[in-house]
């Protein structure tokens, strides 16, 4: 286990996501300019309930180290930060918020598949091409392509997750997924649901224009 700085916030970091962030709280000043004198990484964790802003929160257990790639200083000490998420951590106790917020963490890196997962994640790729293509549909809009895939299952598994439109609690259950498989079965169930809800409102939606 290992003592490490955490960012927590309203949004999830998946491994192999890239996350800009603007720094201005004090404390999270003085957490950049720690990781600055040391390892340029810290953790980002989910709030799952309370504010970003003044502490009182409650966190995630799971949790994605952050690695600054880019980082720019703005008037009165705030920061402009480019971080991109590496790999998975799990929380084994939060400590005294101080001078910022600290956890006792341990990496939890996915296993590699012992077993080919290229159907299943074909599968999953189709599903999100259809609900980007619905989503597009509903905002009038033709819809972004998919970038490429990883072929690598497991960076493969956060990309898609990374990808799909989902909120952050929906997210945070992809990230803390017991295996690459899980994580596939997971997100194809979510995004099953997704292009439920989108057709429907597909139908139940007038026209434009009329």
């Amino acid at each position: 286990m290992a003592i490490m700085p955490m960012f927590p916030l309203g949004t999830v970091l998946l491994p192999g996501a890239v996350l800009p962030l603007h720094v201005f709280e004090p404390r999270y000043r003085q957490l950049v300019q720690d990781c600055l004198d040391g390892e340029p990484e810290f953790g980002v964790v989910l709030i799952e309930r309370g504010r970003e802003v003044g502490g009182g929160d409650t966190r995630a257990m799971v949790a994605t180290v952050a690695r600054i790639v880019q980082l720019a200083d703005l008037a009165d000490g705030r920061y402009a930060l480019v971080t991109i998420g590496t790999r998975r951590l799990a929380i084994a106790e939060w400590l005294v918020d101080n001078p910022y917020p600290l956890a006792d963490v341990v990496d939890w890196p996915d296993v590699e598949p012992t077993f080919s997962l290229a159907e299943q994640i074909e599968v999953v790729i189709g599903r999100l091409r259809r609900v980007l293509d619905l989503a597009g549909a509903l905002e009038g809009s033709a819809p972004d392509g998919l970038p490429e895939i990883a072929t690598e299952p497991v960076l493969a598994s956060y990309h898609l997750s990374a990808l799909s439109p989902l909120g952050p609690a929906d997210q945070q259950r992809l990230l803390a997924a017991p295996s690459v498989s899980a994580r596939l079965d997971l997100l194809e169930m979510m995004l099953d649901d997704v292009e439920a809800a989108l057709t429907f409102r597909l139908g139940a939606d007038p026209p434009s224009g009329s």
